[in-house]
C-alpha cells in the first residue's frame, strides 16, 4: 500500500473496508484524480464506503463528475451519496439532475437557492414547489382546477422524477447545513410542501382521467386535507401521508348527491393511483386514508354535512385529536377551510368528553404495547421517551386549554410548545427542553430514513450503522457528535428526559402558587387548573384543588414531600375509575399517617408503591375506608410478600395468641374482628394489585372467616359456660359452613351460611344441652356481627345465617347429630340433600366435626339420584327462575339467578354430583370448580362445556366481589349505569373505555353457559 493510501489514512477518512476501498480507489473512473484531494472530500460522507462505490458508478454515467471532484466541489455530493443510497441511485439513474450540485437554479429547485432570502427570512417553498410539480404533468398552476395533459403511468413517472429532484435539493441543503438541528423544522416544512405539491399534481392527473368518464367532473370540488405530520408541516423524509377528502358541487350545479360522490371518490382514489401505482420510477409513499370517518370501511370522500354528522354522533376522542393537525393542502382550499371551520367547535370541546385524558392515554399505551419488545427501547418515534412523548402531552394540553384560549390552536408541535409556554401552561425550561429534545430526535429519525428512503423509526444497534449515523448528524465542517458513543449517550439522555416530561408539564402546574414553585414553573390560573383536572377525569375539580392545597400548603417537611409526590400521584389517581374518591382517600390517609417516618419516604422512593396505592384508592371506596382505619397497611404496598394473604394456620396461630392475652368477651371478640378485617384488607389489596387470582381470593377470604369463627366460638363457649355456673360444659358445639363458605368460594361481603350441631355431654339431659348450645350459637352470631370501635363506614361485618338448617327459620337453631340423622332419614327434601353438598365443618369440637362430615357424606355421596329426585330438582330450578328473580330484573344481567349465572352452573354440577358421586369419588367436593373438573375428567361433561361453565361461574363470582369493592354495596345485578360499569370493568382487568367489550364478554360467556345448562341439565345421562 502506498504512503498516500495507508490504512491509517483510509480509516481516518471513514472507510471501514480498507482492502475494498484500496481496490476501488484504483478504478479507471478515478484515474487522474488526486487521491489525497479525493479522500479529503470523501471524509465528509457519513458512510464513506458507500459514497466511494456510488461515486464510481456515477462517474460511469457522467464523466463530468470527475471535474467536480478535481475542483474540490464534491463534498455536498459525496455527503449525499454517503447519507442516502436511495437518492444516490436516483442521481445515477438520472444524472441530469446533478446540476443541483454544480450550479443550482432557485427557480428549478427552490430549496437549493439558499436557506434565506435577502432579508434573512427562511424561504417558503410551498408555492414554487406546487408550480414545479404541476408543470411536470403538464398542468397550469395558475388555474382554479389544474388539469394535467400527461396521464397514466407517464404522469406517474414525470411526477415522481420531479419529486425526487426536489427531494435531492432539500437533502442537499440539509446535509451541508452548519446547524442541522436548528434547520430541522425548516426541512420538515419543505418536505411537507413537496408532498402536498405531489398531491396537487396527482389530483390534476386524476381530474384529467376522470373527466374522460364524467363530463361533469369540473362541477365537483374536492378538498384534500392533510393530517398528522404532513398537516402540521412536520413531515419526515419517508412517511405515509395521511389525508381526508371532502367534496361539494360548484354553485349552480344540478349533479345528484350520488353522482357527485362517485366523481369525488374517483378523484380521491386517482390521487393514490398516480402516487402509488407500479411504474418505471418507484412509488413515492403511501397515501393513507384510514383517518377518514369509519376508517377503511368508510366512503373515501364525504360532504361536509356528512362529516359533521359522523363526528357529532360516532367519533372517538382520538379522532378529534387527529383533527388538531388537519390542513387543506390540495384541491379546493376554500372548501377545505370550510370543513375545518365547521369541525373546529367539536375539536375544542373534545376535552369535555367523559374520560378524555384516560381515553387518549389508553390509545398511547396501546401503541406502545404493540411495539415488538425487542425494538421498544430503540423506537425513536413510538417507544417510551420517543417523539410521541413530546407530541402527546403537547396535544393533550392544546385540547384541554384550547377550548378557552385560541392562541393554542396551532398545528405544529414546536408552535404548540411556544404557545403553551407563552400562555403559562408549561414552564419556560420545560418548553425549551421539549423543543430541543424533539428536534434532536426528529433529526435522528430523518438521518435513519435517508439511508434507504424507507419508513423506519428504529435507532440502529449495529456499530457501523451508528458510526455512519453520527457522521451524518455532524455538520460538514465538523463538530458534535465527535463519535457514535457520544451520540448514543445523548440519545439515551434525551429519552430519559422525555419519559418524565408528561408528569412535569401536565401535573406539576396543578400545584397551587402556595406550593413554593420555582419561577421557572408554570402557574395556572384557577380556571386553567380546574379545566385540566376536569379533563383528567376529576368530576369535582374545585374540590380536587382544595385537596391539593391542603396537602401541599405550608413549609413543613410533610408538605415539601407532598409537592414532590403529588404530580405523579395525580396522574396515577386520574388513571383510575374514581379520581375524586382516590384523591380524597389519599388526603385522609396522608393526614392519618403522613407524619410517620416511613409513609411519604416510601412513596417518594418507590414509584411502584405509589402507583399501587393510587390505583387502589381510585378503584375502591371499600378498600379506601378500611385503609383509612388501618393506615399502617399502606406499608404493604412496597413489598409483594406483605400483600400475600396469610394461610389458615397462620391466622389461627395469631388469634390463639390474642386469646391468651385477651381471654374475655367483648375484648376478645373485638380483636378477632380486627384481625379478620385486617386480613380482608390484605386480600383486597393483593387482589387490586393483581397478585392473586379469583380462586386464591375466595380461599383466603374463607380462611379468614373460618379462623375468626373458630376463635370466637372458643371464647363464647367459655363465656356461656361461665354464665351457666362453670364446671363441665353441658354440650360440645360445632359450626358447619354451607353455601359458598362451605365450598371455600367466599366473596367480599359474603354471609356465612351455617348449621349448628351439638353433642350432649355424658349424663346431661337433651333439653339442657340444647339450651346451652343455643346460647353459644346466639352469642357467636351476636358478637361476630358487632361493629368494631372506632366504627367504620364500610365495616366488613360477617353475618352468620342459619336459615339453611332443617325446617329453616321455623326449626331449632341447633340440633344434635342424632336429630340431624333422624330428620334427614324421615323428612329431608331433595333440595336439603343438595344443600348438604356444600357442608364443611369449620369450627368447634374436632370429634363432633368429623362425625358430622362422615354422616353427611353418607347422605350426599352414597345414594345416587333417582329419576323422581332429578325431576324434582328440575322443577325446583324452574320455580327458582320464575319466582326468585327480582321483579323487573333483566335475566341476562343477574349474576346469580340470571341466564348462565351462578345458579345455572351450580345446579347443573350439583345434580351431577348427587347422581354420580357414588361412582366417581373425585366428585365428592364442596368446591364448584373442583367438581366441574372432576365431571370433565369422568367424561360426564365435554371438555369445552366444562371450560364454558368454569369461565361463566368464575366471572360471575369475580363480578359480585367487584361490585362490593368498587361501589361498597352488595348486588347481584350487572349495573347499567355507565360509571358503575366502568369501575367494574376496570376492576375486572379491562382498560379505560372498554366498557362495551366488557359488557359484551359477560353476555357472551353467560349466553354460552346457559346453552350448556339447557342442553345438559335436562338430559343428564343415565348411570
Amino acid at each position: 500500500m502506498s504512503e498516500g493510501l495507508s490504512q491509517t489514512r483510509l480509516l481516518a477518512t471513514g472507510l471501514r473496508d480498507t482492502e475494498r476501498a484500496e481496490s476501488l480507489l484504483q478504478s479507471g473512473e478515478l484515474a487522474g484524480l488526486d487521491m489525497d484531494h479525493l479522500l479529503e472530500q470523501l471524509a465528509a460522507a457519513p458512510d464513506a464506503d458507500q459514497a466511494l462505490l456510488l461515486l464510481i458508478r456515477l462517474i460511469e454515467r457522467d464523466e463530468t463528475v470527475s471535474a467536480l471532484v478535481a475542483r474540490g466541489e464534491a463534498r455536498p455530493l459525496l455527503r449525499l451519496l454517503g447519507a442516502s443510497e436511495a437518492l444516490g441511485e436516483f442521481v445515477i439513474r438520472r444524472p441530469q439532475h446533478l446540476d443541483i450540485f454544480r450550479d443550482p437554479d432557485p427557480k428549478s429547485t427552490p430549496a437549493s437557492g439558499g436557506l434565506a432570502d435577502a432579508e434573512g427570512n427562511f424561504i417558503d417553498a410551498q408555492a414554487p414547489l406546487r408550480a414545479l410539480l404541476l408543470r411536470a404533468v403538464g398542468a397550469e398552476p395558475e388555474v382554479t382546477m389544474p388539469v394535467a395533459t400527461v396521464t397514466g403511468k407517464d404522469a406517474s413517472v414525470a411526477l415522481r422524477t420531479e419529486y425526487r429532484r426536489q427531494l435531492v435539493a432539500i437533502t442537499h441543503q440539509d446535509l451541508i447545513s452548519h446547524d442541522p438541528v436548528t434547520l430541522q423544522p425548516t426541512v420538515s416544512m419543505w418536505l411537507s410542501d413537496l408532498a402536498t405539491a405531489a398531491l396537487e399534481a396527482a389530483l390534476a392527473v386524476a381530474r384529467a382521467e376522470v373527466a374522460s368518464r364524467y363530463e361533469q367532473t369540473n362541477e365537483v370540488e374536492l378538498a384534500v386535507l392533510a393530517m398528522g405530520k404532513c398537516g402540521a408541516r412536520e413531515l419526515n423524509y419517508f412517511s405515509d401521508v395521511d389525508v381526508v377528502f371532502a367534496h361539494d358541487v360548484v354553485e349552480g350545479s344540478e349533479l345528484s348527491t350520488q353522482t357527485a360522490t362517485d366523481i369525488a371518490v374517483e378523484l380521491a382514489s386517482g390521487i393514490s393511483t398516480v402516487i402509488m401505482q407500479p411504474a418505471r420510477e418507484a412509488a413515492l409513499w403511501e397515501v393513507d386514508t384510514n383517518l377518514r370517518p369509519e376508517g377503511q370501511d368508510g366512503v373515501l370522500s364525504r360532504t361536509i354535512a356528512s362529516h359533521l354528522e359522523y363526528y357529532q354522533r360516532w367519533a372517538h376522542t382520538w379522532e378529534f385529536q387527529a383533527l388538531l393537525k388537519a390542513r387543506p393542502v390540495a384541491g379546493s382550499i376554500e372548501l377545505g377551510q370550510r370543513y375545518l371551520d365547521n369541525l373546529a367547535p367539536m375539536i375544542w370541546q373534545a376535552s369535555t368528553r367523559p374520560g378524555f385524558v384516560r381515553q387518549v392515554q389508553r390509545m398511547r399505551n396501546r401503541v406502545i404495547d404493540h411495539i415488538d419488545r425487542d425494538q421498544r427501547q430503540r423506537e425513536i418515534k413510538l417507544g417510551p421517551g420517543g417523539l410521541r412523548d413530546v407530541e402527546f402531552p403537547a396535544q393533550l394540553l392544546q385540547l384541554v386549554h384550547g377550548k378557552t384560549d385560541p392562541e393554542l390552536r396551532v398545528r405544529a408541535t414546536e408552535e404548540a410548545l411556544n404557545a403553551l409556554q407563552a400562555g403559562s401552561y408549561i414552564g419556560p425550561s420545560d418548553a425549551q427542553v421539549m423543543a430541543s429534545n424533539y428536534r434532536f430526535l426528529r433529526l435522528i429519525e430523518h438521518r435513519v430514513q435517508l439511508v434507504q428512503m424507507r419508513r423506519t423509526h428504529i435507532m440502529p444497534d449495529n456499530e457501523d450503522e451508528l458510526r455512519s449515523l453520527a457522521r451524518g448528524l455532524r455538520p460538514m465542517g465538523g463538530g458534535w457528535p465527535k463519535d457514535h458513543e457520544q451520540l448514543v449517550k445523548a440519545w439515551q439522555a434525551t429519552v430519559r428526559s422525555n419519559r418524565t416530561l408528561f408528569e412535569q408539564i401536565f401535573y406539576r402546574p396543578l400545584l397551587p402558587s402556595t406550593a413554593a414553585l420555582s419561577t421557572d414553573d408554570a402557574r395556572l390560573t384557577p380556571e386553567a387548573a380546574t379545566a385540566r383536572l376536569a379533563a383528567l377525569g376529576y368530576s369535582d375539580p374545585t374540590g380536587a384543588v382544595r385537596h391539593i392545597e391542603s396537602l401541599t400548603s405550608g413549609v413543613s417537611r410533610q408538605a415539601k414531600l407532598q409537592r414532590q409526590l403529588l404530580p405523579a400521584m395525580l396522574g396515577w389517581l386520574a388513571s383510575g375509575p374514581d379520581p375524586d374518591g382516590g384523591l380524597l382517600g389519599f388526603r385522609k390517609l396522608s393526614e392519618s399517617v403522613g407524619g410517620s417516618h416511613w409513609y411519604l419516604h416510601m412513596l417518594r422512593d418507590s414509584s411502584a408503591a405509589g402507583e399501587r396505592l393510587a390505583h387502589v384508592l381510585s378503584s375502591s371506596r371499600y378498600i379506601s375506608d378500611m385503609l383509612e382505619h388501618t393506615p399502617q397497611a399502606a406499608a404493604w404496598m412496597d413489598r409483594d410478600q406483605d400483600l400475600t394473604p396469610l394461610g389458615l394456620e397462620t391466622i389461627q396461630t395469631e388469634m390463639s395468641a390474642l386469646l391468651r392475652r385477651h381471654p374475655h368477651l367483648p375484648d376478645a371478640a373485638r380483636y378477632i374482628r380486627l384481625v379478620r378485617r385486617r386480613e380482608i384488607l390484605r386480600i383486597s389489596l393483593a387482589d387490586a394489585c393483581n397478585l392473586v387470582d379469583q380462586h386464591q381470593v375466595s380461599t383466603a377470604l374463607a380462611a379468614a372467616d373460618q379462623a375468626a369463627v373458630e376463635a370466637l366460638l372458643a371464647v363464647v363457649h367459655d363465656h356461656v359456660e361461665r354464665k351457666w355456673g362453670g364446671g363441665d360444659a353441658p354440650a360440645q358445639v360445632a359450626v358447619i359452613a354451607m353455601g359458598r363458605q362451605g365450598g371455600r368460594e367466599a366473596g367480599y361481603g359474603s354471609d356465612l351460611d351455617v348449621m349448628f350441631v351439638h353433642e350432649p355431654a355424658d349424663e346431661v339431659a337433651s333439653d339442657e344441652a340444647t339450651r346451652f348450645a343455643v346460647d353459644v350459637a346466639k352469642a357467636l352470631i351476636s358478637f361476630m356481627k358487632m361493629p368494631t370501635r372506632p366504627p367504620i363506614v364500610l365495616e366488613p361485618v360477617l353475618e352468620i345465617d342459619a336459615d339453611l338448617r332443617p325446617e329453616g327459620r321455623r326449626g331449632p337453631l341447633v340440633r344434635s347429630l342424632d336429630s340431624y340423622k333422624a330428620y334427614y332419614d324421615q323428612w329431608a327434601d331433595t333440595w336439603e340433600i343438595q344443600a348438604l353438598l356444600k357442608a364443611r365443618a369449620v369450627a368447634g369440637d374436632a370429634e363432633l366435626k368429623d362425625d358430622f362430615i362422615k354422616w353427611a357424606d353418607t347422605v350426599r355421596y352414597t345414594h345416587g339420584l333417582t329419576n323422581d329426585q332429578a325431576q324434582t330438582i328440575q322443577r325446583m330450578k324452574a320455580r327458582v327462575e320464575a319466582e326468585r328473580l327480582p321483579r323487573g330484573a333483566d335475566p341476562a344481567r343477574h349474576l346469580k339467578l340470571g341466564r348462565g349465572g351462578l345458579t345455572d352452573v351450580e345446579w347443573l354440577i350439583q345434580t351431577l354430583q348427587l347422581k354420580f358421586a357414588p361412582e366417581y369419588p373425585a366428585l365428592r367436593t364442596p368446591n364448584t370448580l373442583e367438581a366441574i373438573e372432576a365431571a370433565r375428567d369422568a367424561e360426564l361433561l365435554e371438555a369445552d362445556d366444562a371450560e364454558i361453565l368454569m369461565d361463566a361461574w368464575s366471572l360471575a363470582t369475580q363480578l359480585r366481589s367487584g361490585i362490593v369493592i368498587s361501589s361498597a354495596k352488595s348486588s347481584d345485578v350487572l349495573p347499567t349505569n355507565r360509571e358503575q360499569l366502568e369501575a367494574l370493568a376496570r376492576w375486572s382487568g379491562y382498560d379505560a373505555g372498554e366498557v362495551g367489550e366488557f359488557e359484551d364478554d359477560y353476555l357472551r360467556i353467560t349466553r354460552q353457559a346457559r346453552g350448556v345448562f339447557e342442553r345438559v341439565f335436562y338430559d343428564i345421562p343415565e348411570r
